[in-house]
């Protein structure tokens, strides 16, 4: 999973310490009441689109950008869905470092491209209803967020 430069800075400087991490994540439509789900090359899980806000950076601009680097696609922002945090939302990586996400959940539609994965931080890209949702196996974190009540698009698990 690639890493800014401002967190691979911040962690020379506190290791694999808790950080708290502000983060977009994009619920892409399709007129079929479709999701968009990449699935993550490091875990081979199905996840949404997302990722950091960088620095100085919108999270609108971080929700664009996040999506054209993992899908190739240009998108329209629909809403601000949810604004998600919590213990749930705390995630060790492979190489012990800590995270806690804040994620400002946008509804967004695709306005140009097809969506293809990046091949390094995303391996496939496909659309699934609801129920399809339920059956695929999708990170710790999709899990949380998508089970969210402000999120509302699973059942809790």
């Amino acid at each position: 999973m690639a890493i800014s430069e401002y967190l691979a800075g911040l962690r020379e400087r506190v290791g694999h310490d808790l950080v708290l991490l502000p983060a977009v994540a994009v619920l892409i439509w399709d007129g079929e009441g479709r999701l968009l789900m990449v699935r993550e090359a490091q875990t081979n899980l199905w996840q949404t689109v997302g990722g950091a806000i960088d620095p100085d950076e919108s999270p609108r601009d971080a929700a664009l950008r996040e999506t054209a680097e993992e899908v190739g696609v240009d998108i329209e922002i629909d809403a601000v869905r949810a604004v998600t945090g919590g213990p749930q939302f705390r995630l060790a990586y492979p190489n012990g470092d800590l995270v806690s996400y804040v994620s400002i959940v946008y509804d967004a539609h695709i306005v140009s491209g097809t969506p293809q994965p990046d091949g390094e931080e995303t391996l496939a890209a496909v659309w699934l209803n609801r129920a399809e949702l339920e059956t695929v196996a999708l990170t710790d974190v999709a899990v949380a967020l998508l089970s969210d009540p402000d999120v509302a698009v699973l059942s809790p698990r």
